[in-house]
């Protein structure tokens, strides 16, 4: 099978956990800023797709060169050869960006990359003067950075974010990627219960339940080059009937999502049913004050609002203050917070075990664990 130059990409400060993922799926790989390249065949990609919960999409790598001259740009665009990829009635809009770069005029680049590209189609398919684009969607982007050209197409379509199962969300709902991000972060397993103090609409929850259960984020949807002719109807079949074998529907989960907003609960219970948990994650009105539990050793993750707005903060700096008096009798579970607000642990009482740098969206945040006690082993010598 013809092999490619991959490339995920992934929201800053989670190339390592979409790296350990590629690599779980037994592919070797390299990371940069936002990206993790590795090689594959059409399987890697259907696999790849089926598979990364927290990258943002799968492209292939078409070229990539140095231009600093439109001329230059279109002359090795069109000496890449789109014949291998695309068809004659393929669609193929050409998006692009800039940075650092002699040719900082984007419109002009993808301008000059679509027309470079038409060129050598009509060399390829000498009896076409005419592309209707009536066919499959190839979606090309042109990168430029500090005059490197790097020419992609995107395999997902969508975002890899697009689960299939949201129904409804609040006003700032947290991406379905950074949400199975953080859980990947913690040391949680489907054995241990789980409780989002925070949980809107469900999303983390809903990501704990898929990575408990195994379950691949993108059984449930469509990707883009499923239209594809070069990879053909086959290679995503396999793909989808390898993730319905790996699927443990009978693993047991201990989830729970709470949330001071009863509409947001039952938006939650919908999105929770939509993705087919709807007996296995227990979601209840709740304020984070409130939060107890006689259970030991489990996993807190929460999104708690970051006080942005004015006349926010102090309600926000508050409730930070109620989440630590509360989840301070909790010592043996582990708790995972994630907020931009850059006094968090003063609040909350007490200082992080470890912090971690992300981004939610555009917002700089910061995710703090607190790692609890670890359940008690007997010793060889006491077991004798």
């Amino acid at each position: 099978m013809k092999q490619y130059d991959i490339i995920a990409t992934s929201a800053m400060g989670l190339e390592s956990v979409v790296a350990k993922e590629v690599r779980d799926l037994g592919y070797d790989c390299q990371v940069e800023n936002g990206k993790i390249m590795y090689k594959g065949d059409a399987k890697t990609i259907a696999r790849s797709n089926m598979w990364l919960r927290s990258a943002d999409r799968v492209k292939i790598k078409v070229g990539e060169f140095k231009a600093t001259s439109f001329d230059e740009l279109f002359e090795k665009t069109k000496a890449l050869r789109w014949e291998d990829f695309l068809t004659a009635d393929a669609e193929f809009p050409v998006s692009g960006k800039s940075v650092k770069s002699a040719l900082y005029s984007v419109p002009d680049c993808q301008a000059i990359v679509k027309k470079a590209i038409v060129e050598r189609m009509k060399k390829q398919y000498n009896h076409v003067s005419w592309f209707e684009e009536n066919g499959p969607l190839y979606k090309i982007e042109v990168s430029i950075h500090k005059d490197i050209a790097v020419i992609t197409l995107d395999t997902s379509g969508a975002g890899l974010h697009k689960r299939g199962y949201r129904s409804g969300q609040g006003e700032a709902p947290l991406k379905e990627t950074l949400a199975a991000a953080l859980i990947m972060l913690t040391n949680w397993n489907p054995d241990k219960p789980f409780i989002d103090p925070f949980c809107g609409s469900g999303t983390i929850p809903i990501e704990a339940a898929m990575i408990g259960q195994n379950i691949a984020p993108g059984f449930n949807r469509e990707f883009v080059s499923e239209e594809w002719p070069i990879f053909g109807a086959e290679v995503w079949e396999e793909a989808r009937q390898e993730a319905e074998d790996l699927a443990k529907y009978d693993q047991h989960l201990d989830i729970s999502g709470y949330d001071i907003d009863h509409k947001m609960v039952e938006i939650a219970k919908v999105n929770s049913f939509e993705a087919g948990f709807a007996d296995l994650i227990s979601f209840k009105q709740m304020q984070v004050r409130d939060l107890t539990t006689k259970k030991e050793f489990g996993v807190i993750v929460g999104n708690p609002p970051y006080g942005e707005r004015i006349g926010e903060q102090r309600a926000v700096e508050q409730m930070y203050k109620e989440m630590g008096q509360a989840l301070s009798k909790l010592d043996t579970w582990s708790i995972y917070m994630i907020t931009s607000h850059p006094d968090f642990e003063k609040f909350y009482g007490k200082q992080a075990t470890k912090k971690r740098k992300l981004f939610n969206g555009f917002i700089r945040t910061d995710y703090y664990q607190y790692w609890g006690k670890r359940p008690f082993r007997k010793s060889s010598i006491d077991k004798a």
